[in-house]
């Protein structure tokens, strides 16, 4: 079977730093889901003494860069931290631009998305933005409905406690509809009602420009996710980053709770038991 490394051809030069981190990639254990906080805009625009929007629209270079990368490495679930609920409250002008840009995002990307088999989806209180926004949200999801590879996630008026807010509501929505009783709430039922029901949850977080907080972002599917901070600004943000995030993600010892070799020494201490004779509940 042909390396997965073959999709990158053409990409990445040979003997490149991203080669390098490319050889180092084990396919076989990709992240499932990687979640990024992109961050920094204002601050690279403000260092090259430019206006913020300058910065918001260096950007898009960034997400199309990491997207195409993402689908090209293989993994199933991306998910991009576009717009918050908090945002909002930024300036009038800068949020149009915003989602002027967003609009201009996908008419020039819908191409690229659909060449690479990704299919786009929307998370957030879709309601709260501009029709003439969704329109354009909604046709782009419906044109790329039936792709089969990665799965690209945009956040926009999104906020992690709304979210649960949301999921408990329309839980009881659910509940009131169907006459059901008063049951207890499992964790299963909660994350069907969450925007990301069906989908892995994040493995890995990426928070660009250096700042360690998670800033109300995917709260409930983020509880064991890797996190890996870098102090690059996200417009400066490329392939050779992500390459980064997942090397040393891989490095990682993934415990759930567990002690490191906790499994090996229950199994052994089953053995143990059944050669004792002594039941084992």
């Amino acid at each position: 079977m042909p390396h997965p490394a073959r999709d990158f051809e053409g990409l990445i030069a040979k003997g490149s730093p991203e080669a390098g981190l490319l050889a180092q990639i084990d396919f076989s254990r990709l992240p499932s889901h990687i979640a990024i906080i992109m961050d920094g805009n204002g601050r690279w625009a403000r260092t090259r003494n430019l206006p913020r929007v300058a910065g918001h629209r260096a950007g898009i270079t960034a997400v199309r860069d990491v997207v195409e990368t993402s689908a090209r490495l293989g993994f199933p679930v991306l998910t991009l931290y576009a717009f918050s609920i908090e945002n909002w409250n930024r300036p009038r002008a800068e949020v149009t631009t915003l989602m002027g840009l967003l609009r201009e995002y996908l008419r020039r990307e819908l191409e690229t998305l659909q060449e690479n088999n990704i299919a786009f989806r929307v998370i957030g209180r879709i309601e709260e933005l501009s029709p003439a926004v969704r329109r354009e949200l909604r046709a782009a999801e419906e044109a790329t409905r039936r792709n089969t590879g990665l799965l690209f996630n945009i956040a926009l008026s999104y906020g992690g406690r709304a979210e649960i807010v949301d999921a408990c509501n329309r839980i009881l929505q659910d509940r009131r509809r169907q006459g059901a009783g008063d049951r207890a709430v499992d964790e299963e039922e909660f994350a069907r009602h969450l925007y990301t029901a069906g989908q892995p949850d994040p493995d890995l977080l990426i928070r660009t420009s250096g700042e360690l907080r998670i800033s109300n972002f995917l709260l409930w599917q983020i509880a064991y996710a890797e996190i890996w901070v870098t102090d690059t600004l996200w417009p400066d943000f490329r392939r050779r980053e992500l390459l980064q995030a997942i090397v040393d993600y891989q490095k990682r010892d993934r415990r759930y709770g567990r002690v490191a070799g906790a499994g090996t020494l229950a199994a052994a201490g089953r053995e143990s038991l059944r050669s004792s004779g002594k039941v084992i509940v």
